[in-house]
């Protein structure tokens, strides 16, 4: 079934020409993100890619006798799948749906092909895998030098930035999870945020109250990945 999607609201394929946008969608389709959904599993073939429109991904890693750790979030601003332009059949990381939402997506056996027959996209694609790859590091730095407050901070502006709304749902537990720590240590930091009056936060229920300020409690890693993103895509 092709995609009827009369406004492209993924940021990688806007990018396209209005006739390489419309040849693109013919070999699309729609879907659904449901959160907790695994969309791959690392060293396993991509079967697809997804191109969010709304909702949110988790590129996560885990290793014997730790938790898992997110070391990447995908949102309408990329797509999942983008090493297959390396000619990588394989996944590198899993890949988790963290928000729901819908995406357009496409087998990976056809994504290859398009990308032979578009120079733009694959063009497009090499620059946004400079931004996973400055992803990736950043978020390892940020993981061993920045305190857990920060982290936090960044983390929601990150999702707060994909999940284009001001409300989301998230339990300690999984942001425990999606940050490597305990989730004692979230119920502290998530405390001194809400003490601050940047969030409110009620079994799992998140609201950003103020942005602006949130940014300003964040690690200088958030304001690091969006201009590494701006200056790649003007």
């Amino acid at each position: 079934m092709s995609a009827e999607i009369p406004v492209v609201t993924n940021y990688l394929i806007s990018r396209l020409s209005r006739e390489e946008q419309n040849r693109f969608l013919q070999h699309c389709e729609s879907t659904e993100l449901v959160f907790g959904d695994i969309l791959c599993e690392t060293d396993q073939p991509i079967q697809y890619v997804y191109f969010p429109l709304a909702g949110f991904i988790s590129l996560v890693i885990s290793m014997e006798g730790h938790q898992p750790l997110e070391v990447g979030l995908i949102g309408n601003e990329g797509m999942l799948g983008a090493t297959l332009a390396l000619e990588v059949a394989d996944a590198p990381l899993k890949a988790v749906v963290q928000g729901s939402g819908s995406a357009l997506r496409m087998t990976a056996a056809q994504f290859q092909h398009e990308l032979r027959n578009s120079p733009s996209m694959l063009s497009t694609l090499n620059r946004y895998l400079y931004v996973l790859v400055m992803q990736l590091s950043q978020t390892a730095a940020c993981t061993h030098f920045h305190e857990i407050e920060p982290r936090l901070a960044r983390w929601l502006l990150m999702t707060h930035d994909r999940a284009h709304a001001d409300h989301f749902h998230l339990t300690q537990e999984y942001l425990a999870d999606m940050l490597g720590v305990r989730r004692s240590s979230i119920t502290i930091a998530a405390g001194k945020l809400q003490q601050q009056k940047l969030i409110s936060y009620i079994r799992g229920d998140i609201n950003i109250l103020d942005r602006k300020k949130l940014e300003a409690v964040s690690c200088e890693c958030y304001s690091l990945l969006n201009d590494h993103y701006a200056r790649l895509f003007p």
